[in-house]
């Protein structure tokens, strides 16, 4: 076939798109029976997808058919001719476990392992080679979509080109997760041979069940270094619902640091049970990440800051800044506090120093502040810096007075002398 699908004598090979034979009528001796709604595939020990059977369905009161793709004689987008002695001999329910192209694979979520990112599949490419049929593709393009949308003339005019992944470099992601277990392990050595951070990013693109799947199905050594690369809400998420075992075997892949930020998300005795598996040493120095973990944060605080009233001019910070800022631990922020050191405000350096003369700090500072209370701990403050980017954050009480101020610095300080 050509682009049009059409059989051609001689021509022993024909490539279709799924859009475009799906709804296709089926013709048997020279009548209308039904429509092709799909075709059942498999895939496990080959290294292109097999189709072996069409899924007909037919007019209101009759069973499907189930139909072997050796009956085929002609196939165009628009018809299907097969030869089969009766109908009755395939009608039949579809099996709970055939695989189905358009269910297995439209609009589902695929891993291109080259690029390393999570791609939409809008399209898939057939080919017929003699009376054998592949998966050969898949197409993410904004032009398969319009194929599919039957609008395949208005891609051509807005001059959008296709982009197909070869089957060999995608991995799908299926919702059902018994198929999806089946068919990972046949890359489960190349996704390990991504990179961490890649692999992260293609985990935050997931859905929850698949993000379980698929982490679960990393070795351990992989799976720990990507673990430490996830977003804390997403560590979250995968923890709550990890076999503790394999909890135990990530531990074990972890630096003492990467191992405590993982039990740190557990319940007390769920901690304790896998704190008693490790060895002493290691046990101990988690224990004592885990200790500061719960420390309180007031005793790594500052309050060797700049804080000024509302109503302080930024003339008179900038004028006299070299002694304002002298001693001072931090310098970064400007707090900005009323006569009671009750939090109202924050500016930063460079707005600072960019702001008009004569400017009040009331004028521009932020309002809308992000602090931690007296009661946080050094966990707390860990995933507040992570999820603002800050480099310090205020610790006010209940009454927003400024207590004093957690630089970031001092949390990486305090981690890094026990990763080793």
């Amino acid at each position: 076939m050509g682009n049009d699908g059409l059989e051609k004598a001689g021509n022993p090979s024909r490539i279709f798109y799924l859009s475009e034979i799906i709804g296709a009528k089926i013709i048997l001796n020279g009548i209308r029976i039904g429509k092709l709604a799909d075709m059942i595939v498999v895939e496990k020990g080959m290294p292109l997808p097999h189709i072996t059977h069409l899924h007909i369905t037919c007019p209101p009161g009759r069973t499907s058919l189930i139909v072997p793709i050796d009956k085929i004689v002609t196939m165009t987008v628009k018809a299907v001719t097969i030869d089969i002695e009766s109908t009755a001999a395939y009608e039949r329910s579809l099996d709970n476990e055939a695989m189905l192209i358009n269910d297995y694979l439209l609009n589902k979520k695929v891993i291109d392992l080259e690029k390393r990112e999570v791609s939409m599949v809008y399209d898939v490419k057939i080919l017929r080679v003699n009376k054998n049929m592949y998966v050969t593709d898949v197409d993410f393009s904004k032009y398969g979509l319009f194929r599919r949308l039957g609008m395949k003339w208005l891609a051509d005019l807005l001059k959008i080109k296709e982009k197909t992944l070869p089957w060999p470099s995608v991995q799908p992601l299926p919702p059902d997760i018994s198929n999806f277990q089946d068919n990972f392990n046949p890359v489960n050595e190349k996704l390990s041979d991504i990179p961490p951070v890649d692999l992260a990013h293609i985990l935050e693109k997931l859905n929850h069940e698949q993000r379980d799947i698929f982490f679960h199905e990393l070795d351990a050594g992989a799976a720990a270094e990507t673990f430490g690369e996830l977003d804390p809400c997403i560590q979250q998420e995968i923890v709550s619902s990890m076999d503790r075992k394999l909890i135990a075997r990530l531990i074990k892949e972890m630096t003492p640091g990467q191992a405590a930020n993982v039990l740190a998300l557990l319940g007390n005795n769920e901690k304790d049970e896998l704190l008693k598996a490790l060895e002493p040493a290691l046990r101990t120095k988690i224990q004592s990440i885990l200790g500061q973990h719960e420390q309180c944060i007031t005793d790594y605080c500052t309050s060797e800051i700049l804080k000024f009233h509302p109503a302080t001019s930024v003339d008179d910070i900038r004028d006299n800044f070299k002694e304002i800022a002298k001693n001072k631990d931090f310098i970064t922020y400007i707090y900005v506090v009323d006569s009671r050191d009750i939090l109202e405000g924050v500016l930063d350096l460079k707005e600072l120093l960019t702001a008009d003369n004569g400017t009040k700090l009331k004028d521009i500072m932020t309002v809308s502040v992000v602090s931690l209370s007296l009661e946080s701990t050094m966990e707390d403050a860990g995933e507040m810096f992570n999820r603002y980017g800050l480099s310090a954050i205020p610790v006010t009480d209940s009454s927003s007075k400024l207590i004093g101020v957690l630089s970031y610095k001092n949390i990486v300080k305090l981690k890094r002398s026990f990763l080793d």
